[in-house]
């Protein structure tokens, strides 16, 4: 069975090595979810909670890209963009944000922003503006990945088999996502949880069990399996 993936396992940048992202965030709890998925999907991460620390990080670091909350304690994100293009003109930055309103978005992106994202905000929406941002390494569509005759689309979150189209809610395509992403190997319940059910409300009911069974009806009904469950965790089929 053909397997393909554009995006997955090739995230280095222009430079050939993994991409370096700055996450900049005074919520503690945010700032170590991106960091966790931004890690995960292969990246180098470093986080800091106000102004003053992302521009000594940035220094030492060197960020392919940065992620940045536009409120923080010290001095607001778009003070923080004007330090960092000073050093680094074309370093790319997009900005995290609680507002939502046209005038801030706007303000945002006069300042200079290479894009804007309002919280709350999925983490492949992140993953995909990033891997813009970085110049992630791929296939000629990096959005498209195809399993045998199963085909997600990440640009418009669409699922077709065997040319017809499969409706998902927002959670089966993103733990679908997940498991096309590492087709051929064992995914566990733990990694898919970190990435699409992350907080305590993934725990209080086992979404990844109940969403797989859900992905299971639709995706293999009444067709070849392509979907498996082991002890181990779950797989696609790749071949």
């Amino acid at each position: 069975m053909m397997v393909t993936s554009a995006a997955a396992d090739s995230l280095t940048g222009d430079s050939g090595r993994p991409a370096r992202i700055l996450v900049v965030d005074d919520e503690p709890s945010l700032a170590e979810l991106l960091t966790m998925a931004l890690s995960y999907e292969g990246w180098e991460v470093r986080s800091a909670g106000d102004g003053t620390a992302a521009l000594r990080i940035a220094a030492e670091f060197g960020p392919d890209a940065v992620l940045l909350d536009i409120s923080l304690p010290d001095f607001d994100g778009v003070e923080v963009l004007r330090r960092l293009r000073a050093d680094r003109p074309s370093l790319p930055v997009l900005f995290l944000t609680a507002r939502d309103s046209a005038e801030d978005r706007a303000a945002g992106l006069r300042a200079g922003a290479d894009g804007y994202l309002t919280k709350p905000f999925s983490l492949e929406q992140v993953v995909g503006r990033l891997q813009g941002l970085v110049g992630v390494t791929g296939e000629p569509d990096a959005s498209v990945l195809t399993v045998g005759d199963l085909t997600l689309s990440v640009e418009r979150r669409t699922v077709h088999r065997g040319g017809a189209e499969i409706i998902l809610t927002a959670a089966e395509f993103d733990v679908l996502h997940q498991l096309m992403r590492h087709a051929g190997r064992v995914v566990t319940e733990e990694e898919i949880r970190a990435q699409v059910f992350p907080g305590p409300g993934g725990g209080r009911t086992n979404l990844v069990a109940l969403s797989l069974s859900y992905l299971r009806r639709k995706v293999d009904g009444g067709r070849e399996p392509l979907l498996h469950v082991s002890e181990a965790g779950y797989r696609v089929a790749s071949d």
